[in-house]
């Protein structure tokens, strides 16, 4: 019997996982059945492919030639599904995802409703929680994948850049500010400013940006700072202060006449949101039809 995918994909992640067992977990499988497939692999081919011991295998020589072959397989059929993904308007599915706060809430509602409308026939359930919660259903096999507010250091995991964001100058409707024609950085140095926690994505931008012009928090009056946008906003638009916030997230705002959004002239706080999935395991349609979606967005 020739080798097949299935096997190919098993020998693969056995050799990055190190061990049957780790191996065994992340796809899913009993480790006696991926030892069945390993061994019905070697098999076929008349040679041994692990040298086993008992905490680890390593790659024998012919296990050495086999690799690059397996990885090429793998990066095939990954191409082979994203070019058919067009093509899934027949499938039925489910995808299963995780989002942070700020792209859960405000990022991705718009884009769903398109998703949707393309690809009625793929359900989605999106949970929204911490990048740390995320990363941990998803390393457990409870969500297909998850979009984040920045890149993962974690090896079991491919992080992809898909979606870029704005900030903007927000204020209260009929703020000083909003009758000057430009407003630099200094200018908003004069006026109280409402933040969101420290640690925060948004807070990180705003300080970063600030910090390339030579301002540290010392120089910014900090009225309040808050645990998330919607606490923000409502800080703002009670004439509390100022703040730095997502475009995307005070649409609704703005388009009532609540809140005004400016541009600081000279200062870009933008970011990328990104994509985070096991890198050694092969999405399901569904997710892979939801990210080549999101990729043009």
């Amino acid at each position: 019997m020739a080798m097949n995918f299935h096997q190919l994909h098993i020998f693969y992640t056995v050799a990055q996982k190190g061990n049957f067992s780790a191996a065994a977990y992340s796809l899913h499988m009993t480790q006696p059945a991926v030892t069945m497939q390993i061994q019905t692999l070697e098999e076929h081919i008349g040679s041994q492919l692990f040298i086993r011991t008992t905490k680890k295998v390593s790659l024998t020589e012919a296990g050495q030639v086999l690799l690059p072959y397996a990885k090429r397989s793998i990066d095939l059929m990954k191409e082979t599904d994203n070019a058919m993904a067009h093509y899934t308007n027949r499938l039925k599915g489910r995808l299963d995802l995780g989002a942070s706060l700020t792209i859960g809430e405000y990022i991705l509602p718009p884009l769903l409703k398109s998703f949707y409308e393309q690809h009625g026939h793929i359900s989605v359930g999106m949970k929204v929680m911490n990048t740390a919660q995320i990363v941990e259903d998803i390393l457990n096999y409870k969500l297909n994948f998850g979009l984040v507010e920045a890149p993962i250091d974690n090896p079991q995991l491919h992080t992809e850049a898909v979606l870029r964001d704005e900030l903007m100058l927000v204020m209260p409707k009929n703020h000083p500010l909003a009758k000057k024609e430009q407003i630099c950085i200094q200018d908003v140095l004069d006026y109280p400013f409402i933040l969101r926690e420290q640690g925060s994505g948004t807070r990180r931008i705003m300080e970063d940006e600030f910090r390339k012009h030579h301002i540290n928090l010392e120089q910014i009056h900090i009225a309040m700072e808050l645990g998330s946008t919607g606490a923000v906003k409502s800080a703002v638009e009670s004439g509390l202060g100022i703040a730095i916030l997502s475009d995307s997230s005070v649409k609704h705002e703005v388009e009532l006449g609540i809140l005004q959004t400016r541009r600081i002239e000279g200062c870009s706080f933008t970011r990328r949101f990104f994509a985070i999935y096991i890198d050694a395991s092969m999405l399901p349609i569904e997710a892979l039809t939801f990210l080549t979606f999101i990729r043009k967005a």
